[in-house]
């Protein structure tokens, strides 16, 4: 079996998600006795590519796909899959691989299933498992169609070093102009050192901290931590944040390792955007906070004081075990 991997990459460099999804792929297809072939666009060394099991690499250099395209990046991926003959697709979850993933499932007849959180539970007949509901139950789904497409929920796998000589193959996909009927004319990029998308750890804050003035602990939290800073939606309207740090429902789905929640209650839109967070911590000065039933770990405090305790504490440890 082929198993053909979207490998995200930016200015060059390969996302976290798509190192994750190429170890998914490659346990795939060591399950069902076959290789594994990645899709790369305008990256500049694939060699990382083979620590994560990718037995070929097919390299696509074309300027005008120097900016994400769904319609342009989705055709080109069924032609690279149509070329190697694959019969699974395998893709992350970031909001890129969510456009093309329908595209994909259309062009290429296959069946898609998101949200997979877990290897296949048999290639044949190919069940997979996926959260549902927004990360409150789990479901498995059987995918019928010759080819399949799976989308890998964020840090749900992990990444797995298993080491292969990947060979690097130049692509040129056959595109037309319909390919490129929507073009990006500008790109508006968050400034924090660790994406939210790829944060392992997300410090977030609320209108509890009263004011954009009062970010600076957030930010020394993170900066400590190695973490992304992000924001609840009410935060991100008032503009003392910018809206690509606004997590939930309505702004962008998390899957960190860890997510601490600083003065935010937890609205129903906000929890369901974090639900996927492994492990959630929240502080709060009121006991009664929707989001207490949902944290795994709960301080109930004044921010003013228990954050800046924390931090010191925090680089206290840090210092010790450096």
């Amino acid at each position: 079996m082929s198993v053909l991997v979207y490998t995200e990459s930016e200015e060059g460099k390969f996302k976290k998600a798509a190192l994750e999804v190429a170890s998914y792929a490659r346990e795939v297809a060591s399950k069902a006795g076959g290789s594994v072939t990645a899709v790369t666009f305008n990256a500049e060394d694939t060699s990382e590519l083979g620590q994560y099991g990718v037995d070929k690499v097919l390299n696509i250099k074309n300027d005008k796909l120097s900016k994400f395209n769904a319609e342009a990046y989705a055709d080109a991926l069924k032609q690279a899959a149509e070329k190697e003959g694959s019969k699974v697709m395998v893709l992350s979850q970031s909001a890129n691989s969510k456009y093309i993933a329908p595209l994909l499932a259309v062009q290429l007849n296959a069946g898609y299933a998101p949200n997979v959180v877990a290897l296949p539970e048999s290639t044949d007949p190919f069940i997979v498992k996926r959260s549902v509901f927004t990360n409150k139950a789990f479901n498995l789904l059987q995918i019928n169609t010759e080819v399949k497409i799976v989308g890998v929920s964020q840090n749900a796998f992990g990444l797995k070093e298993n080491q292969a000589d990947a060979t690097v193959e130049e692509f040129s996909p056959n595109l037309s102009e319909e390919d490129f009927s929507v073009n990006v004319e500008s790109v508006d990029k968050a400034t924090d050192k660790v994406t939210i998308a790829d944060a392992e750890i997300i410090v977030s804050g609320g209108r509890g901290l009263k004011g954009p003035e009062n970010w600076g602990m957030i930010e020394e939290m993170a900066e400590i931590l190695g973490a992304a800073t992000a924001c609840s939606k009410p935060v991100s309207d008032m503009g003392w944040r910018p809206h690509s740090e606004h997590v939930g429902q309505t702004g962008k789905p998390v899957a960190s390792n860890l997510y601490i929640a600083i003065g935010i209650s937890g609205a129903i839109q906000h929890l369901a955007g974090v639900n996927a967070a492994k492990t959630k911590v929240v502080i709060n000065n009121d006991p009664e906070a929707p989001f207490f039933k949902a944290a795994d770990y709960g301080v109930v405090g004044d921010a003013f004081e228990v954050v800046p305790r924390l931090n010191e504490k925090l680089k206290e440890f840090k210092a010790k075990n450096a």
